[in-house]
């Protein structure tokens, strides 16, 4: 049960987290861009994200990576980061949070 809960405040770190980085072509945070698949956190406090960016040749296809797992390294708590990219399925605007479609204007 500790776990869990210890978990799960992790879990919302690493949100918070991801709410500092933003694409840099969009004012948008990557994680309401819907950049951002999935985030496990395993037993040992490993936390695992599968990300994709908005094209295979975005310009920060190296650098937004490893800004995701230096932020979310520096979460106390967590041992080990590794951030995944994948681009299945891909990214599309449909994709972008309610919350950040008004901050957009787009709604």
């Amino acid at each position: 049960m500790v776990n869990k809960v210890k978990k799960g405040i992790l879990g919302d770190a690493i949100i918070e987290a991801l709410k500092d980085i933003y694409d840099p072509e969009i004012p948008v945070n990557i994680y309401e861009m819907g950049l951002i698949y999935e985030i496990k956190i395993d037993d040992d406090f490993n936390a695992n994200l599968l990300m994709t960016l908005t094209s295979p040749n975005c310009p920060v296809a190296e650098s937004l990576p490893a800004e995701v797992k230096e932020k979310v390294q520096s979460i106390k708590g967590l041992n080990n980061v590794e951030v995944e990219i994948t681009f299945e399925p891909p990214w599309d605007k449909d994709m972008i949070s309610e919350a950040a479609l008004l901050e957009l204007g787009l709604l």
